[in-house]
C-alpha cells in the first residue's frame, strides 16, 4: 500500500512566513519634572459652612418611679370590674299541656274522604287449547331449502405415527455430535509471579513534616467576654405582684347537676294489651284493580303477502367509479412528483371555461 490519498495528490504545499505584529511599539514616557500630588477634586471643591439642623423630636417626659410598683398599668386604669350574672335561658319549657277536650277519633281522611262505587270487573274467559289437525312433519326451513352436495370425504393430513420400540438400543449419535467434533486445546499458560525481595537496610520513620516542623510554645487564649457579676441578695423573696394584690381569689363552688322533673306519671294499673291503633282502626274490604292491558291477540289477514319492501321499491343502483390509483396513468390527471417513500402525486385537470 502506497498510502496515497486525494488530499496528498491535489494539495500543493506553500512556504509560510511568520505573521508580522501589527500593534505599535510600546513607548515609555519619562518625565523629569516634579509630580504635583493635588487632585482635581481637592483643588476645585470648597467646603460650605452648613449649620446643624435642630431636632424636632419631642422631649421625653417619662420619669421612672422611685417606689417599687408605684405606677398603675393601663389595664388597672381602664378596666371596671363588673358582677358576673348567669345568662337567661331562651329555650322553651318542656311542660306538657294536657287538653280537657275528649278525643273523638276523627281525622282529616275520615271527614274529607268520599267513597266511590267501583265498576264491575270484566273477567276474561280462558282459552281452551286445541291441538292442530295436521301432523308435524319434523322439517325446518334449513332442512327443506338446504340440499347437501355430494363430495369426497376429507383426508387426514397428519403424518403416520410410527411408534418407537422401547427394546431397540439407542445409537448415541446425533447431528450435533457428527458435525461438531471436539478439538484438542492446549492448556492456558500460567504467568509466573516474581518473588518478593525486601529492600536492603532499615526503614527510617522520618517524614518531611517532622524534619521541617518546628514546635512553638503558644500561651492559651484569654476570653474577651466580661466577667459575670452576680448580685447576691440576702433578703427573702416577697412573692407579691400587682395581679395578686388587685385580684384576690374568689371562693367558688361547683354547680350541681340540673335534673328536670318528670311531667308524665308512670302507669300504676295492669296493661290491657289494647293499643290506640287497634281501638281506632276500621278494616276495609280490598277490591282488586282491573288490568288495562290490551288483549294479546294476533292479527290475521286474508290478503296474500306481497314480496315487496321499501328498499326494493325505492333503491336506485349507482354506478361504481374506478379508483384512479389503480391505473398507471389515470385519465383526467397529470403526474406531478414522487416523494421519498415512493408515493406518486397526480393533479386533476380542470376543464377550460369559455368566456361569454
Amino acid at each position: 500500500m502506497d498510502l496515497g490519498t486525494t488530499y496528498r495528490q491535489d494539495f500543493n504545499s506553500y512556504k509560510v512566513q511568520p505573521v508580522v505584529v501589527v500593534r505599535p511599539l510600546e513607548r515609555q514616557l519619562v518625565k523629569k519634572g516634579k509630580l504635583d500630588t493635588v487632585p482635581t477634586y481637592t483643588d476645585d471643591y470648597r467646603a460650605w459652612d452648613i449649620p446643624k439642623n435642630k431636632l424636632y423630636k419631642p422631649e421625653q417626659l417619662y420619669h421612672p418611679p422611685a417606689v417599687k410598683f408605684g405606677n398603675s398599668t393601663t389595664f388597672q386604669d381602664d378596666y371596671i370590674p363588673q358582677e358576673i350574672k348567669p345568662r337567661q335561658s331562651f329555650k322553651p319549657s318542656l311542660v306538657v299541656k294536657h287538653s280537657t277536650i275528649p278525643f273523638t277519633g276523627n281525622t282529616s281522611h275520615r271527614l274529607d274522604y268520599v267513597p266511590h262505587q267501583l265498576e264491575f270487573k270484566f273477567a276474561r274467559p280462558k282459552e281452551v287449547y286445541k291441538p292442530p289437525n295436521q301432523s308435524f312433519e319434523n322439517l325446518t326451513t334449513h332442512q327443506c331449502d338446504f340440499q347437501g352436495l355430494v363430495g369426497e370425504t376429507a383426508k387426514i393430513c397428519r403424518p403416520v405415527c410410527t411408534r418407537v420400540t422401547p427394546n431397540a438400543p439407542f445409537e448415541g449419535s446425533t447431528e450435533f455430535r457428527e458435525s461438531f467434533q471436539p478439538w484438542e486445546m492446549s492448556p492456558p499458560a500460567v504467568k509466573k509471579v516474581a518473588e518478593y525481595v525486601p529492600p536492603p537496610g532499615a526503614m527510617q520513620s522520618i517524614s518531611t513534616s517532622r524534619l521541617d516542623y518546628v514546635p512553638l510554645q503558644v500561651s492559651r487564649a484569654v476570653p474577651i467576654r466580661p466577667a459575670a457579676h452576680r448580685r447576691r441578695n440576702s433578703s427573702p423573696f416577697q412573692g407579691k405582684s400587682t395581679t395578686k394584690e388587685d385580684f384576690p381569689a374568689w371562693e367558688t363552688c361547683r354547680q350541681g347537676i340540673i335534673k328536670r322533673q318528670q311531667q308524665i306519671p308512670n302507669p300504676s294499673g295492669k296493661f290491657d294489651g289494647l293499643s290506640t291503633f287497634r281501638s281506632h282502626y276500621v278494616p276495609h274490604e280490598l277490591i282488586p284493580t282491573g288490568s288495562c292491558r290490551p288483549f294479546s291477540a294476533a292479527l290475521k289477514s286474508s290478503a296474500p303477502f306481497r314480496e315487496m319492501t321499501t328498499y326494493s321499491a325505492e333503491y336506485t343502483p349507482k354506478r361504481q367509479e374506478i379508483c384512479p390509483a389503480s391505473c398507471p396513468f389515470p385519465p383526467g390527471y397529470v403526474f406531478e412528483s414522487t416523494n421519498s417513500q415512493g408515493h406518486r402525486f397526480f393533479r386533476k385537470i380542470m376543464p377550460a371555461v369559455k368566456a361569454y
